[in-house]
């Protein structure tokens, strides 16, 4: 055996289980996003014909070249969800296990709390809070590592940004204190 057919597996403890119940089917979720690019391209589209989808004197008007993509668009939809439904027919696979479910929803809630967190705190107190929580509730690691490692990683973001680059970043009541 060549040194290049050794694989190497490596045992995950937290991998999500492979007997999860499945929350949605593949086939569902094809359907679902044909049609919200369905609505895309119609409102798309509907939008550049009030602007303008055709030739004046001049050239095109400015919705010209944006209906078309949008109609390719519609075209596409349609036809994934043609194809789609034909075969829905057959058994499809699962989309995603409740296991799985959960394990994007430990990142993508958090993520958004940090969205609208940002809004009211400023991105640096929640970049901060962000690093500080991912690291101690999804990776447990110890406290003083995960505060440690958000302080002077947003320490060093500030840094960049506000002070040798100038950028303008959302602030919160934190920077004001200080003044900036």
């Amino acid at each position: 055996m060549s040194q290049t057919d050794i694989e190497i597996v490596v045992d995950d403890p937290t991998a999500p289980e492979d007997d999860s119940p499945s929350v949605v089917s593949s086939g569902t979720i094809e359907i679902l996003v044909c049609l919200l690019l369905l609505a895309l391209a119609i409102t798309l589209g509907y939008d550049n014909w009030r602007t303008g989808a055709s030739w004046d004197a001049t050239g095109p008007e400015p919705g010209y070249f944006p209906f078309y993509l949008s109609l390719i668009l519609a075209g596409g939809s349609l036809y994934g969800l043609v194809t789609a439904l034909v075969a829905r027919r057959a058994t499809s696979g699962s989309f995603v296990t409740r296991a799985q479910a959960r394990r994007v929803m430990a990142v993508f809630v958090p993520t958004l709390l940090f969205c609208l967190v940002t809004q009211f705190l400023g991105l640096y107190v929640a970049s901060f809070l962000l690093i500080a929580s991912f690291m101690r509730l999804v990776g447990k690691i110890a406290l003083w590592k995960s505060l440690l490692t958000a302080l002077v990683f947003t320490a060093i973001m500030f840094v960049t940004f506000d002070i040798a680059f100038d950028v303008i970043m959302p602030k919160g009541p934190l920077e004001a204190a200080f003044g900036h």
